[in-house]
């Protein structure tokens, strides 16, 4: 264990993150429990004050840094990626400069870890290198869900791509096959959702728009093709980011996702049979931190190219701007 105490200073980008994640980029062996109990201990303080692990940090604030454990010293963290677990992830990439990174994620992969959840994304990360070098996650998408999922290299360009998605300045496109056909065939849906249950039970439901735990939801629909009333391949664009948002509105809509284990209805479990999630996070479109339009696609996952040759749908089929016909600014 290294006796030194540093005082590190908050990097602009670095504004508002969470202490122990801000612990975490930079010394990934130490867990956040650690982190937990060295602050309550008093060892670790920002401007001379006692601060909790979730505290927000402020750019410019001054962190102190006490003597922490050399990663070998740290018996039960995980153990370090193998080459096969570099070139797996390293083959995802779709995009990649000094700012961004693009990979095209597989369905079945989970963004980040849990209890019992050990090769994730997040740890997959260490590819790219540990601390200040490691890339960070600006969203997320659902384990089941296929395609685009972006990465910011450095603090400033994470909290430049973060703030897009909060603003909602970023246009994500997603691909889905749904049951049946809707009528209208495009538009959009406006409907707060509410988590219920817990654990493996918690499900995203429609709730009553006055009821002050609901969380605002919008989403923009459009047809691309159909296959006769059975199902039809949807474009949809997620306004808000609200967790299971599109699985949750197309139930409520009477048309939910083909293949969606939680969000099923029994009068599309046929035409699941055999087919996993039927949801792809197809394109997004959003301003680069260093300029210009960045613009990334991810080709069908094998997942949905299941779906697409059950179905006999083709990817030119579908245009360039899918929302172009509800006539507001997408």
């Amino acid at each position: 264990m290294s006796r030194e105490v540093k005082v590190l200073t908050v990097d602009p980008g670095e504004d508002g993150t969470r202490l122990d994640r801000w612990f975490k980029r930079r010394w990934p062996h130490v867990s956040n429990i650690q982190v937990n109990k060295l602050a309550r201990s008093g060892q670790i303080r920002v401007d001379g004050a006692r601060v909790k692990g979730d505290s927000r940090l402020s750019a410019g604030s001054q962190v102190r840094v006490p003597p922490l454990p050399e990663p070998g010293e740290r018996p039960d963290g995980p153990p370090p990626l193998s080459d096969q677990d570099v070139r797996f992830v390293k083959g995802l990439v779709l995009y990649e400069d000094a700012d961004v990174i693009a990979l095209n994620k597989p369905a079945g992969l989970a963004v980040q870890g849990g209890t019992k959840t050990t090769k994730h994304i997040d740890r997959l990360l260490s590819a790219w290198g540990e601390g200040l070098e490691r890339p960070r996650l600006v969203h997320r998408l659902d384990r089941d869900t296929s395609g685009v999922l972006l990465l910011g290299r450095s603090p400033g360009a994470a909290a430049k791509l973060a703030g897009a998605f909060a603003r909602r300045r970023a246009k994500k496109t997603y691909w889905a096959i749904v049951h049946g056909a809707p009528k209208p065939g495009q538009g959009t849906l406006d409907l707060p959702l509410i988590k219920t249950g817990v654990g493996d039970r918690e499900m995203i439901r429609p709730a009553d728009p006055k009821d002050p735990n609901a969380d605002p939801a919008v989403t923009d629909y459009a047809t691309i093709s159909r296959a006769g009333h059975r199902v039809a391949w949807m474009a949809l664009r997620p306004q808000t980011g609200r967790t299971h948002q599109l699985r949750a509105h197309m139930r409520a809509l009477g048309h939910p996702i083909i293949g969606d284990p939680k969000y099923g209805e029994a009068f599309s479990a046929d035409l699941s049979e055999g087919l996993m999630l039927q949801l792809h996070h197809r394109r997004i479109e959003l301003d680069h931190p260093t300029g210009g339009k960045l613009v990334v696609e991810a080709p069908l996952s094998r997942e949905m190219k299941a779906g697409f040759d059950r179905f006999g749908f083709s990817e030119d089929e579908a245009e360039v701007d899918p929302f172009a016909a509800l006539g507001r600014r997408r």
